[in-house]
């Protein structure tokens, strides 16, 4: 099944980009060959990009505490194990309090990295990382692998905190949902939502094998869901097909 992910707000948004940048960079770093580590350094000034919005740390923050304050409100039930519970709560304080004690916006020190920052204003230009042009960053990128790594690992520790908080909250907030099987007739799907709740985040599975694409829209009254299919000249039309969906609303 292929999972798509709709979000709600630009909060939410942001940390569903912040997750797909940090896992591009877990998935590059690992690699040896030069050119995998020069994606990865464009990933982290990508990751710097949206972490350079001034109200994100505040805002992963004040997410944090929320959910410790829903977390806690479960003590006491039998129906919860305390344990895990406990574990939690720590992992939510300990991001908490990391971040509190992070001076400025996440990855704001590798902005005083002079060598960085010359690949930082380049490396948008097409073909602007040429040797010609940084020599120097053309003589690190022959160093062997582990070196290569080591800097990474150096230049990746600002972010660390911010990765692992965006990954526990996006984690929290998925597990909150119940999926529901749903079915798109000739290629259509409208819920309305109820009122009361807020939703942050919609989660959707579809059989890879039908080959269609959703295109997903929604606001707090309602969500809809129109199936599309990619011709043979790349453009993707509207489809006709009923399909099964696993539809999961997060809040």
């Amino acid at each position: 099944m292929i999972l798509y992910e709709y979000p709600f707000n630009e909060r939410i948004r942001t940390y569903l980009r912040l997750e797909h940048l940090f896992r591009r960079l877990g998935e590059l770093v690992p690699r040896d060959h030069p050119l995998d580590h020069h994606y990865a350094l464009a990933t982290i000034f990508e990751v710097m990009d949206v972490a350079a919005r001034a109200d994100l740390k505040s805002d992963v923050m004040k997410d944090l505490e929320k959910q410790k304050g829903i977390l806690n409100s479960y003590r006491g039930n039998p129906a919860i194990a305390e344990a895990v519970l406990d574990q939690v709560v720590g992992e939510l304080d300990g991001c908490f309090t990391a971040l509190n004690n992070q001076p400025g916006k996440a990855g704001q020190s590798l902005t005083d990295n002079e060598w960085l920052m010359s690949i930082r204003s380049r490396i948008g230009i097409p073909g602007g990382t040429c040797e010609f042009d940084l020599p120097a960053y053309y003589a690190w990128q022959q160093l062997d692998a582990s070196t290569r790594r080591d800097d990474f690992a150096r230049w990746t520790r600002p972010l660390g905190t911010l990765a692992e908080s965006v990954h526990l909250l996006l984690k929290l907030l998925r597990e909150a949902g119940a999926p529901q099987k749903v079915m798109a007739v000739d290629g259509h799907f409208q819920q309305t939502l109820p009122q009361g709740r807020t939703f942050q985040l919609l989660r959707l599975r579809i059989d890879p094998s039908r080959k269609l694409v959703p295109e997903i829209s929604g606001n707090r009254l309602m969500v809809s869901v129109r199936l599309m299919r990619q011709e043979g000249s790349d453009r993707l039309h509207a489809s006709n097909e009923s399909a099964e969906l696993e539809l999961t609303l997060c809040s």
